[in-house]
C-alpha cells in the first residue's frame, strides 16, 4: 500500500512537470508570434539570449511553428510567412505606393547619357516613368516588360539579353543571360532583393536570379541597391552578393537604429523620403525631397 501511494506521488509530480514543460513551450512560441507581428522577423540568437534558453531549443520550437504554417524559416531565424507566387503580376500588387517612391528617387541618380542595367524587379519597373525623357539613355535589361516600357519611350537604347523566358516574371534567366552579361562592363547596376541579412547579405527568392544578379554586380562600376522597407526585416534564402559590393541604397522609410549603424560601418549612402507628407508632394510635382546619409 505505501509503495503504491508513494508511486502515485511520483506519477504526480512527473505529470505535473510535463505539463509545465508543455506550458513553457507554449509561452515561448505565444512570444515567438507576438514578435513577429511587432517587427516581422525574429533572430534565434537573440530569441535565446531573451528566454534564456539554448538555441537549440528555440529552432525546435520555430520548426514546430513553422510545420503549423505560422512561420516562414530563414536564414538565422523565422519571418511572418510570405505568399508563395513571386510572379511579376503577384509582386507587384505589394507595398505599390513604397516602390513608386523609390522608383521616382533612384530615377533622379541616373543621369543623361548613361549605361545601366536594371533587374527585372517590379521595384525597377516603377523607375521607366521618370526615365522617359533621359537623353542619350543605354539600358541593359532582362526583361521583356522593361524592354516594351523604356523602348516604346523613344529615347532609350534598350538590350535584353537573351536566356531561359519564365513567362510568369517576364524576364530571362540562366546560362545564357549570365553569359551575356559577362560580355559587358562599366554600367550602373540597379539591383532588388527579396530579403536582407546583416550576417548573410544581399538575397534572392530564387537561385537563377541570385546567380545572374550576382555576375551583373561583378561587372558593375557601381551598384545601387533598391528595397523597401520589408525587405530589411527577414533575407531570403539565396545570397546576391555582400554589402561591400553596394555603393547606395535606396529605400522608401528610414531604417532602425541598428540597420543605420550597420550600414553606415559597411560605407553605404542611404537614401530615403524625409517625411511622408514630402512623398506625396514629390510624386505629384516631381521634385525630390530626400533625407540621404553618408557614411
Amino acid at each position: 500500500m505505501l509503495i503504491h501511494v508513494i508511486m502515485m506521488i511520483v506519477y504526480v509530480c512527473f505529470r505535473g512537470k510535463i505539463d509545465k514543460m508543455s506550458l513553457t513551450s507554449k509561452q515561448r512560441c505565444d512570444q515567438i508570434l507576438s514578435l513577429l507581428v511587432e517587427q516581422g522577423h525574429v533572430e534565434v540568437k537573440t530569441l535565446a539570449k531573451g528566454m534564456a534558453v539554448s538555441e537549440a531549443t528555440i529552432r525546435r520550437d520555430l520548426r514546430a511553428l513553422a510545420d503549423s504554417r505560422q512561420v516562414e524559416l530563414v536564414y538565422g531565424g523565422a519571418t511572418v510567412p510570405r505568399a508563395s507566387d513571386f510572379s511579376f503580376r503577384s509582386k507587384a500588387s505589394r507595398n505599390v505606393e513604397a516602390k513608386r517612391i523609390i522608383g521616382r528617387l533612384a530615377a533622379t541618380l541616373v543621369m543623361e547619357d548613361e549605361q545601366i542595367f536594371m533587374d527585372s524587379g517590379t521595384t525597377c519597373f516603377e523607375m521607366c516613368q521618370f526615365l522617359r525623357r533621359r537623353r542619350g539613355l543605354h539600358v541593359i535589361v532582362n526583361s521583356t516588360r522593361l524592354a516594351v516600357e523604356l523602348g516604346s519611350a523613344g529615347e532609350a537604347s534598350v538590350i535584353l539579353i537573351g536566356g531561359h523566358y519564365r513567362p510568369e516574371r517576364m524576364d530571362s534567366v540562366g546560362p545564357l543571360a549570365t553569359a551575356t552579361m559577362e560580355q559587358l562592363r562599366g554600367y550602373l547596376a540597379l539591383i532588388g532583393a527579396d530579403g536582407l541579412s546583416m550576417d548573410f547579405g544581399v538575397t534572392a527568392s530564387d537561385i537563377d536570379s541570385a546567380h545572374l544578379y550576382r555576375q551583373v554586380i561583378r561587372n558593375a562600376r557601381e551598384t545601387i541597391l533598391l528595397v523597401d522597407h520589408s525587405k530589411f526585416l527577414s533575407p531570403s534564402l539565396f545570397k546576391i552578393c555582400e554589402f561591400d559590393e553596394i555603393s547606395r541604397i535606396i529605400t522608401d522609410q528610414r531604417p532602425r537604429t541598428e540597420w543605420l549603424d550597420f550600414l553606415n560601418a559597411q560605407g553605404i549612402e542611404l537614401f530615403y523620403p524625409d517625411r511622408a507628407a514630402q512623398e506625396a508632394n514629390a510624386i505629384s510635382s516631381g521634385s525630390a525631397d530626400v533625407s540621404h546619409e553618408t557614411p
